[in-house]
């Protein structure tokens, strides 16, 4: 008989649904030149449909309020733009116009707002053009006018300079968008906040006003009764069902023991009814716990459900890490996965940082299908139970976590790296080996230097200019470890 191959991650689990990003977009020159060349505006008008299709390509929700040519008419689009309260605002410089066409814009909308200039083609045919085509390619001109204003108004300028069909100039504005989609992630997101501090991890504490007033996210803090009395209500049906779609998740290990899966599995149905009932899009937990009683048992029992949860986006970390489940959530944002890390070793013969974490994983990391594996003691913890175990997809990969300064500001925080195959342990852990390109101690005290706690996400592809770009639209720091020219 034949086995059934395995579905996909993507197949068997429900992804949680977001509001789609929202980009405000304007495009804009200056009228006086209308009536002197009448075939210019007819052509920056196209020019802009094809920035708007480009825009609507992107799978973002796009807010067009047109082509402006005076100050009036801005003020009109800015009025848009405000009650639409987008993630970002792209001001499209079809041809030179005055700054006080875009000041209001972003005055009023109060929102971050990216400068694009994009001439028709890579250069103008100089012997056929007169003054009304070269107007067409004009759009950097305002440029240099429009950042002077936006510095002495203190408003932050981004732009991004070509020509509208440079592949390498709308992968600098698709940087921007995915920006704009951690943004409108982070701004709307509420983090579940689940037990206590693991003893003694002073780094791990996180102010919460301080993450409300940095990202506009709100933090529920939750108690473990709360997960206590939604477990307690899960049938046997349901754990019997949540059992097999964890075999079509994750490979069985011998040492996984039939009880203990079925308490994750029992566990896990009741953290979809947390997330759910709380309306949560992220969730850091931890719980010592004592002699086996019973919020022992949910703290050990956790990391199947966990798993799952992250896998659909709603990310979950261990040992009450808040900052490291908001670095996950925006890297899920980014389309970057991110799997709760810390590093396990160095490997001075092959260069490179051994890292990993017992606890939830994202399976969208996983090189192959990855392992339930039974423990009888979780290291550092107290419980015992079934674990989550896969190596990390060979390839790029980004570290990224959120540092925190002495004032309590936050910082974004990265390094670029690549996955290499080697051996690695397997103790129930998720694990790879990451070459940043240079000596493995010497990253570890550039990375210790940055403000960074103890774990973070790793997320996959070389993504460092996306979070950046994010940093920016946040109006936080990014600091990023480079060796050896990455």
């Amino acid at each position: 008989m034949t086995e059934s191959p395995r579905r996909s991650v993507g197949e068997l689990l429900v992804p949680k649904k977001r509001t789609p990003t929202r980009i405000g977009l304007v495009s804009g020159g200056l009228g006086a030149y209308w009536p002197q060349f009448p075939d210019l505006l007819p052509q920056l008008q196209e020019s802009a449909r094809y920035v708007t299709g480009r825009f609507n390509e992107l799978g973002v929700d796009v807010v067009d309020v047109g082509f402006i040519s005076d100050a009036q008419e801005a003020g009109v689009a800015a009025e848009k733009l405000r009650v639409a309260d987008c993630d970002l605002i792209v001001v499209f410089l079809a041809t030179y116009l005055t700054s006080s066409m875009v000041l209001p814009i972003a005055q009023k909308s109060k929102t971050p707002v990216l400068v694009i200039d994009l001439q028709p083609t890579e250069a103008m045919d100089h012997a056929n053009f007169d003054t009304g085509k070269w107007l067409a390619y004009c759009g950097q001109c305002p440029v240099p006018e429009v950042a002077n204003v936006f510095r002495r108004a203190g408003i932050p300028f981004r732009s991004v300079s070509g020509y509208l069909r440079q592949d390498s100039a709308w992968d600098r504005i698709n940087q921007w968008v995915h920006a704009a989609g951690v943004r409108a992630t982070l701004r709307t997101a509420r983090h579940g906040l689940m037990g206590h501090l693991y003893p003694g991890m002073l780094d791990v504490s996180t102010d919460l006003t301080t993450v409300s007033t940095t990202f506009g996210s709100h933090v529920e803090v939750l108690e473990f009764d709360d997960l206590r009395e939604r477990v307690n209500e899960v049938t046997d049906a349901q754990v019997a069902d949540r059992m097999d779609l964890a075999r079509q998740l994750f490979r069985l290990d011998e040492s996984v023991n039939e009880d203990d899966f079925a308490w994750g599995a029992k566990v896990s149905v009741g953290l979809d009814r947390l997330v759910d009932d709380f309306d949560l899009d992220s969730v850091a937990y931890y719980h010592r716990g004592l002699a086996g009683e019973q919020h022992e048992r949910l703290g050990a029992g956790m990391i199947l459900g966990s798993s799952i949860l992250t896998a659909r986006g709603i990310p979950m970390a261990g040992e009450y890490e808040l900052r490291t489940s908001i670095a996950m959530l925006a890297g899920h944002a980014i389309g970057a996965g991110g799997s709760f890390t810390e590093i396990q070793a160095l490997n001075f013969f092959d260069g490179v940082v051994e890292m990993g974490h017992d606890g939830p994983a994202h399976l969208a990391v996983s090189s192959n299908d990855p392992l339930l594996r039974g423990l009888g003691v979780y290291h550092g913890k107290r419980g015992w139970g079934v674990s989550v175990e896969f190596d990390v997809r060979p390839g790029p990969v980004t570290t990224f976590g959120v540092g925190q300064d002495r004032d309590g500001s936050f910082v974004f925080v990265t390094s670029e790296g690549e996955v290499t195959p080697g051996p690695l342990l397997a103790i129930g852990n998720t694990t790879s080996r990451v070459d940043f390109g240079g000596d493995p101690g010497a990253w570890v005290d550039e990375w210790s230097q940055t403000g960074i706690g103890h774990h973070w996400a790793l997320c996959l592809g070389h993504r460092a200019a996306d979070i950046k770009a994010a940093a920016n639209l946040l109006g936080i720091e990014h600091r990023h470890v480079t060796l050896g020219g990455r």
